[in-house]
């Protein structure tokens, strides 16, 4: 076992009750290289229930604690779930600069690409200092010039999005002061080049290479056959004025969504802080990218 003691902050999915044997392999390992642990109230509460985890903390109460909102310092947060789980851990970590491992206990998995049976490995390659920390850009989103309600940072995407099933809505676009085009659409997706993967890339947007340095709109469902995505430098200013015949639209932020009123001006640009995301040495994006696309299977 190390003698070096670490800490880390642990979040999860509270929606999946059938891994607690996984979560209890994470805790019981992270007891084995003595490190401190800061458990989510909220997930702690969760795991607790499914498989009595406050035998641990009542017995360790020194390296074991919760804590409540963003109230946590660690050396290394854990994400225990799917991409949505790392996603919202990004969130809370915000400007911490803390390096965020994920475990995924999904499906596909880009950013949490960790197997619970990896987690002894990957832990003792902390230790080791053993490990890449990859740094990925951020949207910073304000509504009228003030922070949406919600979290108002992305590190996948902002999208402008027609609510429920109201008819298209018109989104005027300027980049850096100069007016783009106006999207007819359902919506228009902003990502970075970590959520290139996902929402764009399912609306036709390309793969774009983690670390490139732009950003990239990719419209949703739009009235014209002509619009394509359209890729930016990530210091860009980007201007949304949108018109809709409900009055109103909404914004999600790395699927977390807020209805804003008509005539609301939303302004993007690259947040002034990056994630930091923990790879293993071994892991290379090209491989990751053709495993979870599937490229070359044999489709009979």
């Amino acid at each position: 076992m190390s003698t070096k003691t670490l800490t880390f902050a642990l979040f999860g999915n509270l929606y999946q009750r059938e891994k607690s044997a996984a979560i209890q392999e994470v805790l019981a390992c992270l007891k084995v290289h003595g490190a401190r642990v800061v458990i989510d109230e909220e997930y702690y509460h969760f795991i607790n229930e499914m498989c009595n985890v406050h035998r641990i903390l009542d017995a360790e109460k020194d390296r074991f604690t919760t804590f409540v909102g963003d109230d946590f310092e660690a050396d290394f947060a854990i994400s225990m779930g799917g991409d949505g789980t790392f996603l919202k851990t990004a969130c809370r970590v915000g400007a911490k600069h803390i390096p965020i491992l994920g475990v995924n206990m999904g499906r596909l998995g880009f950013l949490a690409d960790i197997t619970p049976d990896d987690i002894e490995s990957c832990l003792q390659a902390l230790h080791d200092d053993d490990y890449a920390v990859e740094s990925r850009a951020v949207i910073q989103v304000q509504a009228d010039g003030q922070p949406l309600n919600e979290c108002s940072y992305a590190l996948n995407d902002v999208a402008i999005l027609k609510r429920d099933t109201a008819a298209m809505i018109s989104i005027r676009t300027s980049i850096n002061g100069e007016y783009l085009t106006t999207y007819q659409a359902d919506g228009l997706i902003v990502s970075t080049p970590t959520g290139s993967t996902a929402y764009s890339l399912s609306n036709g947007g390309p793969v774009i290479v983690p670390g490139t340095g732009v950003l990239v709109m990719t419209a949703v469902a739009p009235h014209s056959l002509n619009i394509r995505p359209v890729v930016i430098p990530d210091n860009a200013v980007i201007t949304l004025d949108v018109e809709s015949r409900s009055h109103s639209f909404l914004v999600a932020t790395d699927g977390r969504s807020e209805k804003c009123g008509e005539g609301t001006c939303i302004t993007l640009r690259r947040a002034p802080y990056n994630i930091q995301v923990v790879k293993r040495s071994s892991t290379r994006y090209f491989s990751t990218l053709r495993e979870k696309l599937m490229w070359g299977a044999d489709v009979r």
